[in-house]
């Protein structure tokens, strides 16, 4: 079988090796999955850098989301042949074995969606619902917006009559957008606050950011009085920024939000509720992202490299089995 493993700490095109290994051996309990489709997504980037919330010790599997099929079990509880969410971590791999207690099944569909259930659909699901009680016709304001969160967010507000107000950094973004449906789209810049108001005429009750630096104080002039900014990434890598008058003046709540956490708190019960949902959703193509390319494992630092370039129309999906 094949990995995808780093020894040391890096920029991933510098650090990032495929290795060959034996299969492991299958304990009471276990089944062996087939990796089909594992995205590269930002978090798994940062972990490599070693710029991550967790870090994993050396040397570690890449990759943090993926799906597969089930090969071989030894115990009951899941069947041959069923499709079935990635243990989260090291999942840049051809298989991987998981323990069937902590296995999610998933119904059979479209495996470049499914592949990525686990972590932006169930970021904007949450991001949407955990912060703010809003109510139809309420605006959200959400940074990145072409990012893959970004794009889930959309269907998502829809579905609860939100109007939402997306802020992009590039021109060539802004198109594609609003052909999805985004109410207002606009480029990021030093007088968003003003222009937002003048194509919304309201302030935001929820605002969401994936960039920090001067974007998180602009999104925070945009709120309502006690509104709520929530900074979820930080892609300009700068620290969060933000005047004192939108603080004071303005009673703005900043909060904080990881997936991890989330995980690390919820009950199973609350884990399935959101999951269960978002399976239904994307199983039904409601929930839809795009797909740039797929590459192969011994690709590995072409993938990375092109995911990193920019200027990508979808998520970048390994495929360690082929398509």
């Amino acid at each position: 079988m094949q990995q995808v493993i780093y020894r040391r700490f890096g920029h991933p095109t510098a650090v990032l090796e495929v290795v060959e290994t034996a299969p492991a051996d299958l304990v009471e309990g276990q089944a062996r999955i087939k990796v089909l489709r594992a995205p590269i997504n930002p978090s798994d980037i940062a972990q490599i850098a070693g710029q991550y919330g967790v870090l994993p010790q050396m040397p570690a599997i890449a990759g943090n989301e993926g799906i597969g099929r089930v090969v071989e079990v030894n115990g009951d509880g899941i069947a041959v042949g069923q499709l079935v969410l990635l243990p989260e971590q090291g999942t840049w791999v051809s298989e991987t074995v998981g323990n069937i207690d902590q296995l999610v099944p998933l119904p059979e569909g479209d495996l470049d969606q499914l592949a990525m259930l686990a972590v932006n659909p169930a970021t904007a699901y949450l991001l949407l619902t955990q912060f703010v009680e809003l109510q139809a016709g309420d605006w959200v304001i959400l940074s990145a917006a072409n990012s893959a969160v970004g794009r889930y967010l959309l269907p998502l507000a829809q579905a609860r009559g939100l109007k939402l107000v997306y802020i992009v950094r590039r021109e060539s973004a802004v198109a594609a957008l609003q052909a999805a449906g985004a109410d207002v789209v606009l480029v990021d810049g030093p007088d968003l606050a003003e222009r937002v108001l003048a194509a919304t005429g309201a302030p935001m009750k929820l605002a969401i950011d994936a960039v920090a630096g001067v974007t998180f104080g602009r999104l925070a002039q945009t709120l309502e009085p006690a509104g709520t900014l929530v900074l979820y990434g930080g892609m300009s890598d700068q620290p969060a920024s933000i005047d004192v008058g939108s603080l004071i003046f303005n009673d703005v709540r900043v909060r904080g939000f990881w997936l991890v956490h989330w995980f690390s708190q919820a009950s199973q019960a609350a884990q399935m509720q959101v999951y269960g949902e978002l399976t239904q959703a994307v199983a039904q193509g409601q929930l839809h992202a795009p797909i740039d390319r797929h590459f192969s494992l011994d690709e590995i630092a072409e993938a990375v490299a092109y995911n990193l370039a920019g200027e990508r129309d979808g998520k970048v999906l390994l495929a360690p089995n082929g398509l």
